[in-house]
């Protein structure tokens, strides 16, 4: 998982003054999850990524490669 992610959702989970097992029920994923989550774990599943990143309003997507 790109680090940027990781603290990204850690930075935002703090300014919410939420615990992982807060962010964890609201975002309806494990507690494991969010903690692989903010340590940038390589192999999340995207969508419990996007659940998470739902509540902050952003979500993850495909970049397409532009060919020059």
């Amino acid at each position: 998982m790109n680090n940027t992610i990781s603290i990204f959702i850690k930075q935002k989970r703090k300014q919410l003054k939420l615990t992982q097992p807060q962010l964890a029920e609201r975002a309806g994923v494990g507690l494991r999850f969010i903690r692989e989550l903010e340590q940038g774990k390589q192999s999340l599943r995207m969508d419990k990524v996007n659940q998470v990143l739902d509540l902050f309003g952003s979500e993850l997507g495909v970049i397409k490669k532009i060919e020059s």
